[in-house]
């Protein structure tokens, strides 16, 4: 079975590759989405978080807080790591189980969209496409998200540069540009890729 990685910082348009790649028929484990199902009512992850940022870190209604977590992680680096360390054990604990699975079952390919490429996840792949994208353009994206300038370039500076993500890749897409030449770009490096591995999309 071919695993796919899928990665890149906030803005970049990762989750748009991953949901080409899901239209056209493959198998997509979202690292966010695991990281929420986590992080729910009776998640793996809420001890440990409680246990690390205080009772305030999970809501009353059993959820992460994400609005108090994110006010002491997003202006302190060291305490990102430490969330982050947190959440992945358990995120990647539920994809080593599902990608095991469907290699049971056959499937021929799997994809994994990771925003933060840690050893245990480049590890997992067998090839690793780079989202990149034009930090303006990142900014009015997260605009739209509803993060003011500030906010948007504090979180972006937390995280890796495009050329710190591409030292961990195999290829990269510049998503700086519209919907058709990004979907260009992805259905190029399927083709060349994964046709030439026997993965039809």
């Amino acid at each position: 079975m071919f695993v796919l990685g899928i990665t890149g910082g906030i803005g970049s348009g990762k989750s748009t590759v991953s949901g080409i790649l899901r239209e056209k028929g493959l198998l997509v484990l979202d690292a966010d989405e695991i990281s929420r199902k986590v992080t729910e009512p009776g998640g793996k992850a809420l001890p440990a978080i409680a246990e690390e940022f205080g009772p305030k870190a999970v809501g009353v209604n059993g959820v992460m807080n994400r609005k108090a977590v994110s006010s002491i992680v997003f202006s302190d680096k060291k305490k990102l790591d430490d969330l982050s360390s947190i959440i992945h054990q358990y995120v990647f604990e539920e994809m080593e189980e599902q990608v095991a699975k469907e290699k049971e079952k056959g499937t021929k390919c799997v994809v994994l969209d990771v925003p933060i490429p840690v050893k245990r996840f480049t590890d997992m792949c067998d090839q690793i496409w780079v989202v990149t994208c034009d930090r303006d353009v990142r900014l009015a994206r997260l605009a739209k998200r509803g993060l003011d300038k500030e906010e948007a370039l504090r979180r972006i500076d937390m995280q890796m540069s495009d050329d710190e993500y591409c030292s961990l890749g195999d290829y990269s897409i510049d998503n700086s540009w519209d919907m058709d030449s990004l979907n260009d770009k992805v259905m190029r490096l399927v083709k060349e890729q994964l046709h030439s591995r026997g993965i039809r999309v």
